[in-house]
Protein backbone atom coordinates (compact mmCIF):
# COMPACT_ATOMS: atom_id res chain seq x y z
CA UNK A 1 0.00 0.00 0.00
CA UNK A 2 1.00 3.46 -0.71
CA UNK A 3 0.27 5.80 2.57
CA UNK A 4 1.00 9.41 3.55
CA UNK A 5 2.83 9.32 6.28
CA UNK A 6 3.40 13.55 6.26
CA UNK A 7 2.28 16.76 4.62
CA UNK A 8 2.30 20.20 4.31
CA UNK A 9 1.09 23.19 2.44
CA UNK A 10 2.27 26.79 2.38
CA UNK A 11 -0.11 29.38 1.47
CA UNK A 12 -2.07 32.65 2.11
CA UNK A 13 -3.88 30.73 4.39
CA UNK A 14 -0.65 29.42 6.58
CA UNK A 15 2.36 27.99 6.20
CA UNK A 16 1.05 24.19 8.17
CA UNK A 17 -2.00 21.89 7.19
CA UNK A 18 -3.70 22.91 10.06
CA UNK A 19 -3.87 26.62 9.51
CA UNK A 20 -4.83 25.95 6.16
CA UNK A 21 -7.03 23.21 6.88
CA UNK A 22 -8.93 25.14 9.90
CA UNK A 23 -9.20 28.25 7.24
CA UNK A 24 -11.10 26.46 4.89
CA UNK A 25 -14.03 24.51 7.50
CA UNK A 26 -14.03 28.02 8.75
CA UNK A 27 -14.91 29.46 5.25
CA UNK A 28 -11.94 31.93 5.23
CA UNK A 29 -10.56 32.95 1.76
CA UNK A 30 -7.15 33.55 0.79
CA UNK A 31 -8.19 35.25 -2.67
CA UNK A 32 -8.18 39.31 -2.51
CA UNK A 33 -7.87 41.93 -4.91
CA UNK A 34 -4.33 43.67 -5.56
CA UNK A 35 -4.56 46.87 -7.44
CA UNK A 36 -3.10 47.74 -11.02
CA UNK A 37 0.26 47.84 -10.72
CA UNK A 38 1.35 44.59 -9.00
CA UNK A 39 3.90 43.18 -10.48
CA UNK A 40 3.43 45.71 -12.85
CA UNK A 41 0.93 45.15 -14.51
CA UNK A 42 -2.29 47.42 -15.89
CA UNK A 43 -4.89 45.60 -14.57
CA UNK A 44 -6.07 44.63 -11.40
CA UNK A 45 -6.61 41.20 -10.35
CA UNK A 46 -7.71 38.84 -7.60
CA UNK A 47 -5.56 36.13 -6.27
CA UNK A 48 -4.45 34.37 -3.64
CA UNK A 49 -0.82 35.59 -2.90
CA UNK A 50 1.95 33.52 -0.49
CA UNK A 51 3.55 36.29 2.07
CA UNK A 52 6.97 36.79 0.88
CA UNK A 53 8.49 38.27 3.86
CA UNK A 54 6.90 35.52 6.05
CA UNK A 55 8.52 33.24 3.55
CA UNK A 56 11.86 34.75 4.06
CA UNK A 57 11.75 34.86 7.45
CA UNK A 58 10.84 31.07 8.20
CA UNK A 59 13.52 29.96 5.20
CA UNK A 60 16.46 31.83 6.83
CA UNK A 61 15.45 29.51 10.34
CA UNK A 62 16.30 26.59 8.38
CA UNK A 63 18.83 27.79 5.60
CA UNK A 64 22.12 27.56 8.03
CA UNK A 65 20.67 24.65 9.30
CA UNK A 66 20.91 22.35 6.99
CA UNK A 67 21.81 24.31 3.64
CA UNK A 68 24.63 22.75 1.72
CA UNK A 69 28.15 24.00 2.36
CA UNK A 70 28.90 26.78 -0.14
CA UNK A 71 25.54 27.57 -0.56
CA UNK A 72 23.70 30.74 1.18
CA UNK A 73 19.75 31.77 1.27
CA UNK A 74 20.59 34.28 -1.75
CA UNK A 75 20.88 31.42 -3.58
CA UNK A 76 17.61 30.18 -3.89
CA UNK A 77 14.91 31.78 -5.80
CA UNK A 78 11.71 32.11 -3.77
CA UNK A 79 9.68 29.11 -5.34
CA UNK A 80 12.96 26.76 -4.08
CA UNK A 81 12.35 28.54 -0.46
CA UNK A 82 8.79 27.91 -0.73
CA UNK A 83 9.14 24.25 -1.84
CA UNK A 84 12.18 23.50 0.35
CA UNK A 85 10.40 24.59 3.20
CA UNK A 86 6.69 22.87 2.60
CA UNK A 87 8.89 19.91 2.80
CA UNK A 88 10.97 20.38 5.74
CA UNK A 89 7.54 21.38 7.84
CA UNK A 90 6.08 18.23 6.20
CA UNK A 91 8.34 16.33 7.49
CA UNK A 92 8.03 17.70 10.62
CA UNK A 93 5.13 16.90 10.94
CA UNK A 94 5.60 13.26 12.30
CA UNK A 95 6.97 15.24 15.57
CA UNK A 96 3.88 17.43 15.42
CA UNK A 97 0.47 15.93 14.68
CA UNK A 98 -1.99 18.36 15.36
CA UNK A 99 -4.40 15.69 15.63
CA UNK A 100 -4.05 13.85 12.51
CA UNK A 101 -5.34 10.38 13.23
CA UNK A 102 -2.37 8.71 11.69
CA UNK A 103 1.04 9.82 11.57
CA UNK A 104 4.80 8.53 11.48
CA UNK A 105 6.42 8.27 15.07
CA UNK A 106 9.89 9.78 13.68
CA UNK A 107 11.48 12.15 10.72
CA UNK A 108 12.07 10.35 7.51
CA UNK A 109 16.29 10.81 6.80
CA UNK A 110 15.55 12.82 3.34
CA UNK A 111 19.11 11.81 2.44
CA UNK A 112 18.26 8.44 1.91
CA UNK A 113 19.32 6.47 -1.46
CA UNK A 114 15.72 4.93 -1.14
CA UNK A 115 13.79 8.11 -1.05
CA UNK A 116 12.83 10.00 -4.15
CA UNK A 117 12.33 13.60 -4.60
CA UNK A 118 9.12 14.56 -6.97
CA UNK A 119 8.37 18.38 -8.46
CA UNK A 120 4.95 19.67 -9.59
CA UNK A 121 5.52 22.83 -11.28
CA UNK A 122 4.12 24.10 -14.48
CA UNK A 123 5.75 27.82 -14.69
CA UNK A 124 9.20 26.71 -12.22
CA UNK A 125 11.40 30.44 -12.16
CA UNK A 126 9.66 32.10 -14.96
CA UNK A 127 9.69 35.47 -12.98
CA UNK A 128 13.25 35.47 -14.17
CA UNK A 129 12.04 35.73 -17.91
CA UNK A 130 11.46 39.47 -16.89
CA UNK A 131 14.80 40.71 -15.49
CA UNK A 132 17.46 41.79 -17.74
CA UNK A 133 19.59 38.95 -18.60
CA UNK A 134 22.34 38.73 -21.27
CA UNK A 135 21.82 34.86 -21.13
CA UNK A 136 19.43 32.87 -20.25
CA UNK A 137 19.31 31.61 -16.98
CA UNK A 138 20.02 28.28 -15.93
CA UNK A 139 17.71 28.25 -13.15
CA UNK A 140 15.08 28.56 -15.69
CA UNK A 141 15.46 24.93 -16.38
CA UNK A 142 12.18 23.09 -14.00
CA UNK A 143 15.60 20.14 -14.02
CA UNK A 144 17.82 22.85 -11.91
CA UNK A 145 14.83 23.59 -9.61
CA UNK A 146 14.34 19.60 -8.60
CA UNK A 147 18.13 19.34 -8.32
CA UNK A 148 18.60 22.49 -5.92
CA UNK A 149 15.80 21.36 -3.80
CA UNK A 150 16.89 17.72 -3.37
CA UNK A 151 20.52 18.85 -2.85
CA UNK A 152 19.13 20.90 -0.12
CA UNK A 153 18.50 17.18 1.86
CA UNK A 154 21.50 16.09 0.66
CA UNK A 155 19.51 13.57 -1.21
CA UNK A 156 21.85 12.67 -4.06
CA UNK A 157 19.63 10.58 -6.30
CA UNK A 158 17.94 12.03 -9.82
CA UNK A 159 15.02 13.50 -8.99
CA UNK A 160 11.79 13.63 -10.73
CA UNK A 161 10.20 16.31 -12.43
CA UNK A 162 6.58 16.99 -13.20
CA UNK A 163 5.03 19.48 -15.41
CA UNK A 164 1.53 18.95 -17.43
CA UNK A 165 -0.78 21.84 -17.35
CA UNK A 166 -2.90 21.42 -14.29
CA UNK A 167 -2.97 18.10 -13.75
CA UNK A 168 0.79 17.79 -12.82
CA UNK A 169 0.05 17.65 -8.86
CA UNK A 170 -1.55 14.59 -9.64
CA UNK A 171 0.21 13.23 -12.30
CA UNK A 172 3.35 13.37 -9.61
CA UNK A 173 1.33 11.38 -7.24
CA UNK A 174 1.03 9.11 -9.61
CA UNK A 175 4.41 8.81 -11.06
CA UNK A 176 5.63 8.29 -6.87
CA UNK A 177 3.03 5.44 -6.70
CA UNK A 178 4.34 3.97 -9.60
CA UNK A 179 7.75 4.04 -8.24
CA UNK A 180 7.15 2.86 -5.04
CA UNK A 181 5.43 -0.01 -6.39
CA UNK A 182 8.51 -1.30 -8.43
CA UNK A 183 10.01 -1.51 -5.44
CA UNK A 184 13.16 0.72 -6.77
CA UNK A 185 12.36 3.48 -3.80
CA UNK A 186 10.60 3.12 0.27
CA UNK A 187 9.71 6.66 0.02
CA UNK A 188 8.60 9.77 -2.31
CA UNK A 189 8.57 13.21 -1.82
CA UNK A 190 5.89 15.24 -3.87
CA UNK A 191 6.24 18.57 -3.85
CA UNK A 192 4.40 20.68 -6.34
CA UNK A 193 4.81 24.37 -6.28
CA UNK A 194 3.90 27.79 -8.40
CA UNK A 195 4.32 31.50 -7.78
CA UNK A 196 2.81 34.34 -9.98
CA UNK A 197 4.84 36.58 -11.72
CA UNK A 198 3.42 38.81 -14.41
CA UNK A 199 4.11 36.55 -17.14
CA UNK A 200 1.94 34.44 -15.86
CA UNK A 201 -0.69 36.75 -14.51
CA UNK A 202 -0.88 38.48 -17.72
CA UNK A 203 -0.91 35.16 -19.48
CA UNK A 204 -3.98 34.20 -18.14
CA UNK A 205 -6.14 37.54 -18.34
CA UNK A 206 -5.11 37.84 -22.53
CA UNK A 207 -7.09 34.69 -21.90
CA UNK A 208 -9.96 36.49 -20.24
CA UNK A 209 -10.05 33.77 -17.74
CA UNK A 210 -9.85 36.00 -14.58
CA UNK A 211 -12.38 36.75 -13.01
CA UNK A 212 -13.18 40.20 -11.36
CA UNK A 213 -14.58 38.69 -8.02
CA UNK A 214 -14.18 35.62 -6.18
CA UNK A 215 -14.48 32.96 -8.49
CA UNK A 216 -18.16 31.07 -8.47
CA UNK A 217 -17.54 27.00 -9.38
CA UNK A 218 -20.09 25.32 -10.51
CA UNK A 219 -22.25 28.71 -10.38
CA UNK A 220 -24.82 29.72 -12.92
CA UNK A 221 -22.90 33.02 -12.34
CA UNK A 222 -19.55 31.84 -12.58
CA UNK A 223 -17.31 34.43 -14.73
CA UNK A 224 -13.33 33.28 -14.65
CA UNK A 225 -11.05 32.01 -12.24
CA UNK A 226 -9.12 33.55 -9.30
CA UNK A 227 -4.74 32.91 -9.75
CA UNK A 228 -3.06 31.10 -6.38
CA UNK A 229 0.20 30.72 -5.03
CA UNK A 230 1.25 27.55 -3.04
CA UNK A 231 4.30 25.03 -2.34
CA UNK A 232 2.67 21.96 -0.78
CA UNK A 233 4.16 18.50 0.04
CA UNK A 234 3.42 14.84 0.33
CA UNK A 235 5.47 12.10 1.84
CA UNK A 236 4.27 8.79 0.63
CA UNK A 237 5.54 5.79 2.01
CA UNK A 238 5.17 1.86 0.58
CA UNK A 239 3.85 0.08 3.48
CA UNK A 240 2.96 -3.42 3.41
CA UNK A 241 1.72 -3.03 7.11
CA UNK A 242 -1.81 -2.19 6.84
CA UNK A 243 -1.96 0.43 9.66
CA UNK A 244 -1.19 4.34 9.12
CA UNK A 245 -2.00 7.31 7.04
CA UNK A 246 -4.39 7.79 3.59
CA UNK A 247 -3.66 5.07 1.02
CA UNK A 248 -3.52 6.22 -2.48
CA UNK A 249 -5.48 3.28 -3.84
CA UNK A 250 -5.36 4.51 -7.42
CA UNK A 251 -4.93 6.76 -10.32
CA UNK A 252 -5.42 7.64 -14.06
CA UNK A 253 -4.60 9.84 -16.35
CA UNK A 254 -6.21 10.61 -19.94
CA UNK A 255 -6.20 12.65 -22.51
CA UNK A 256 -8.78 13.41 -25.10
CA UNK A 257 -6.61 15.69 -27.05
CA UNK A 258 -9.46 18.28 -27.94
CA UNK A 259 -8.08 21.64 -27.96
CA UNK A 260 -5.06 23.42 -27.00
CA UNK A 261 -6.73 25.17 -24.13
CA UNK A 262 -10.54 24.27 -24.12
CA UNK A 263 -12.18 20.97 -22.88
CA UNK A 264 -13.67 17.94 -24.44
CA UNK A 265 -17.41 19.06 -24.35
CA UNK A 266 -18.24 15.55 -23.44
CA UNK A 267 -16.49 15.22 -20.65
CA UNK A 268 -14.14 12.10 -22.49
CA UNK A 269 -10.79 12.23 -21.24
CA UNK A 270 -12.04 13.17 -17.63
CA UNK A 271 -14.88 10.66 -17.51
CA UNK A 272 -12.21 7.99 -18.69
CA UNK A 273 -10.08 8.74 -15.84
CA UNK A 274 -13.27 8.69 -13.62
CA UNK A 275 -13.99 5.00 -14.62
CA UNK A 276 -10.62 3.66 -14.19
CA UNK A 277 -10.08 4.94 -10.49
CA UNK A 278 -13.70 3.60 -10.15
CA UNK A 279 -12.28 -0.10 -10.61
CA UNK A 280 -10.34 0.37 -7.37
CA UNK A 281 -12.75 1.75 -4.75
CA UNK A 282 -16.74 1.21 -4.64
CA UNK A 283 -19.12 3.88 -5.79
CA UNK A 284 -20.91 3.16 -2.18
CA UNK A 285 -17.79 4.09 -0.20
CA UNK A 286 -17.19 7.44 -1.51
CA UNK A 287 -18.00 10.48 0.71
CA UNK A 288 -16.98 13.31 -1.79
CA UNK A 289 -15.66 14.19 -5.18
CA UNK A 290 -12.92 17.07 -5.02
CA UNK A 291 -13.22 18.17 -8.73
CA UNK A 292 -10.74 20.78 -10.23
CA UNK A 293 -13.27 23.33 -10.51
CA UNK A 294 -11.72 26.53 -11.97
CA UNK A 295 -15.26 28.29 -12.57
CA UNK A 296 -14.62 28.57 -15.72
CA UNK A 297 -17.43 27.84 -18.40
CA UNK A 298 -15.73 25.52 -20.41
CA UNK A 299 -13.82 23.44 -17.36
CA UNK A 300 -17.09 23.13 -15.06
CA UNK A 301 -19.47 21.92 -17.62
CA UNK A 302 -17.34 19.15 -18.90
CA UNK A 303 -16.48 18.22 -15.02
CA UNK A 304 -20.53 18.69 -14.94
CA UNK A 305 -20.72 15.92 -17.89
CA UNK A 306 -18.07 13.78 -16.83
CA UNK A 307 -19.45 13.07 -13.37
CA UNK A 308 -22.90 12.34 -14.88
CA UNK A 309 -21.24 10.30 -17.36
CA UNK A 310 -19.43 8.20 -14.54
CA UNK A 311 -22.82 7.70 -12.80
CA UNK A 312 -21.46 10.00 -9.43
CA UNK A 313 -24.14 12.27 -10.08
CA UNK A 314 -25.52 12.05 -6.28
CA UNK A 315 -22.34 12.42 -4.75
CA UNK A 316 -21.17 15.68 -3.20
CA UNK A 317 -18.75 17.40 -5.50
CA UNK A 318 -16.65 20.51 -4.22
CA UNK A 319 -14.11 22.58 -5.41
CA UNK A 320 -11.19 24.11 -3.16
CA UNK A 321 -10.44 27.58 -5.60
CA UNK A 322 -12.23 30.08 -3.92
CA UNK A 323 -10.18 29.60 -0.54
CA UNK A 324 -6.65 29.09 -2.32
CA UNK A 325 -7.13 30.03 -6.22
CA UNK A 326 -5.90 27.82 -8.55
CA UNK A 327 -2.31 26.94 -7.81
CA UNK A 328 -1.20 25.62 -10.61
CA UNK A 329 1.49 22.76 -10.23
CA UNK A 330 0.34 23.26 -6.23
CA UNK A 331 -2.82 22.57 -7.09
CA UNK A 332 -3.25 18.88 -6.83
CA UNK A 333 -1.23 18.05 -4.59
CA UNK A 334 -2.44 20.85 -2.19
CA UNK A 335 -6.02 19.69 -2.42
CA UNK A 336 -5.48 16.13 -2.08
CA UNK A 337 -4.15 17.03 1.10
CA UNK A 338 -6.91 19.15 2.56
CA UNK A 339 -9.36 16.80 0.74
CA UNK A 340 -7.31 13.54 3.05
CA UNK A 341 -7.93 15.76 6.14
CA UNK A 342 -11.56 16.02 5.37
CA UNK A 343 -11.95 12.22 4.86
CA UNK A 344 -9.82 11.84 8.12
CA UNK A 345 -12.30 13.86 9.88
CA UNK A 346 -15.32 12.93 8.31
CA UNK A 347 -15.86 16.25 6.76
CA UNK A 348 -17.50 16.89 3.33
CA UNK A 349 -16.53 20.36 2.98
CA UNK A 350 -18.64 23.26 1.21
CA UNK A 351 -17.74 24.65 -2.06
CA UNK A 352 -17.23 28.34 -1.25
CA UNK A 353 -19.93 30.56 -2.85
CA UNK A 354 -21.84 28.51 -4.99
CA UNK A 355 -26.12 29.18 -5.50
CA UNK A 356 -27.05 27.35 -8.15
CA UNK A 357 -26.21 25.79 -11.53
CA UNK A 358 -26.99 25.91 -14.98
CA UNK A 359 -26.17 22.55 -16.37
CA UNK A 360 -28.67 20.30 -17.93
CA UNK A 361 -27.82 16.93 -15.92
CA UNK A 362 -27.16 18.65 -12.13
CA UNK A 363 -24.94 17.38 -10.16
CA UNK A 364 -24.16 17.54 -5.85
CA UNK A 365 -22.29 20.50 -5.16
CA UNK A 366 -21.68 20.33 -1.70
CA UNK A 367 -23.17 24.19 -0.34
CA UNK A 368 -22.39 23.56 3.82
CA UNK A 369 -20.12 21.10 5.70
CA UNK A 370 -21.61 18.47 6.58
CA UNK A 371 -20.91 14.61 8.11
CA UNK A 372 -20.23 11.35 6.24
CA UNK A 373 -18.57 7.86 7.33
CA UNK A 374 -17.65 7.12 4.21
CA UNK A 375 -13.87 5.80 3.79
CA UNK A 376 -12.88 7.30 0.17
CA UNK A 377 -12.77 10.48 -2.08
CA UNK A 378 -11.82 11.13 -5.67
CA UNK A 379 -9.64 14.17 -6.62
CA UNK A 380 -10.12 15.35 -10.48
CA UNK A 381 -7.78 17.47 -12.15
CA UNK A 382 -8.23 18.60 -15.38
CA UNK A 383 -5.80 20.78 -17.81
CA UNK A 384 -4.55 22.53 -21.28
CA UNK A 385 -4.14 20.43 -24.38
CA UNK A 386 -7.17 17.81 -23.22
CA UNK A 387 -5.09 16.27 -20.06
CA UNK A 388 -7.52 14.69 -17.67
CA UNK A 389 -6.65 13.15 -14.15
CA UNK A 390 -7.87 11.22 -11.46
CA UNK A 391 -6.64 9.77 -7.79
CA UNK A 392 -8.71 7.69 -5.38
CA UNK A 393 -8.06 7.31 -1.47
CA UNK A 394 -9.26 5.40 1.08
CA UNK A 395 -8.86 6.35 4.79
CA UNK A 396 -6.19 5.19 6.97
CA UNK A 397 -6.58 3.17 9.99
CA UNK A 398 -4.79 3.39 13.09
Amino acid sequence: MIRITGDNIISALGFTTEENFCAVKRGVSGVKHYDAGTFGLPEAFMASLVDREKLNAEFSKISPEISPPGEAEGDYTPLEKAAILSVYLANNSANNPDGRSAVRTRRVDMSDKRLLFILSTTKGNVELLERSMPTIDRRLHLWHSAKVIARFFGNSNPPVVVSNACISGAAAQIAAMRELESGEYDRAVVVGADLLSKFIVSGFQSFKALSPQLCRPFDRQREGLNLGEAAATIIFERDSGGVGGAVLAGGAIRNDANHISAPSRTGEGCYRALKNVLQEIDIDDIAFINAHGTATPYNDAMEAVAIVRAGLEKLPVNSLKPFFGHTLGAAGVLETIISVRALEEKLVLRSLNFSDQEFESPINVSQKNCFSDKPCFIKMLSGFGGCNAALAYRRGTI
